[in-house]
């Protein structure tokens, strides 16, 4: 994906699923950009390793909690400033069990974080963003949401009605100044998924989601609103300056065609 190195000085940015694997190279990557970065995760030692390194703000949080979310926000805003942009990153796997065999608190878990989380951390921002009259909210979805052949329900099923909260939400606002994007980041070599595929994998550069998500922050992008842009299989760049053919012929889109 070639494109230039957007500046992101004076932006503000929380970070969900910052502590590790795909959301910790988000927030490496606006902090190199000049952003200020909150990174927010469960595990208190990770997010401060992550904040430590790049000069940001560790917050601890769990995203299913509604009164967490909007602590950290409320704190994030107290310490670096108005939230520019939400990274709803944090997700989690479901196991490989099947249904009939599953822990259902467990898989429930699943579509508490990978849904509600983001549904959390987008409603306590939001309000801010339009009485500012800016903002933008990046939502990591996956293609396990559509792609055919997967058998794992709960991961699958809940990046599903991620990838559907982002677009709609999308619609919602439209007519605001605050855009809400839906990305995936490929398949990135993470803990999560760490041994469930082979060596032989297609895997994804880990850096190509970052970087994609830096474009989206610097506004270049915003006639993107609502579109599933792949981090790898995706130019950004060409994408945008598609925009108007994009929309029209609703490309990038996850739909039934008949």
């Amino acid at each position: 994906m070639s494109q230039p190195a957007d500046r992101l000085d004076g932006q503000v940015a929380l970070v969900t699923g910052g502590g590790r694997g795909i959301g910790a190279g988000i927030a490496r990557e606006l902090a190199a950009a000049g952003a200020k970065v909150a990174v927010a995760a469960r595990t208190k030692e990770q997010v401060e390793q992550v904040a430590q390194e790049i000069g940001g703000l560790a917050v601890e949080l769990d995203v299913t909690d509604q009164a967490e979310v909007e602590r950290a926000v409320e704190e994030t805003e107290r310490e670096l400033g108005p939230i520019d942009l939400l990274a709803a990153n944090a997700g989690i796997g479901s196991g490989e069990d099947a249904l009939a065999e599953s822990d259902p608190r467990r898989w429930w878990r699943t579509h508490e974080v990978n849904v509600l989380g983001v549904y959390h951390s987008a409603r306590a921002v939001i309000p801010g963003m339009l009485d500012r009259g800016r903002g933008r909210i990046v939502v990591t979805g996956s293609g396990a949401g559509y792609l055919p052949g997967a058998s794992n329900t709960g991961y699958t099923s809940s990046k599903a009605a991620a990838n559907r909260l982002a677009e709609t939400l999308a619609n919602e606002l439209a007519e605001t100044p605050v855009k809400v994007f839906l990305i995936s980041p490929g398949l990135v070599r993470t803990e999560m998924t760490e041994g469930h595929f082979d060596g032989e994998a297609p895997w994804t550069p880990p850096e190509l989601a970052p970087q994609l998500v830096r474009v989206l922050a610097s506004g270049r992008a915003d006639a993107l609103a609502g579109r599933y842009i792949h981090a790898e299989h995706d130019d950004v760049e060409d994408l945008i300056r598609r925009a108007d053919e994009i929309r029209k012929q609703d490309l990038n889109a996850i739909r039934l065609r008949r």
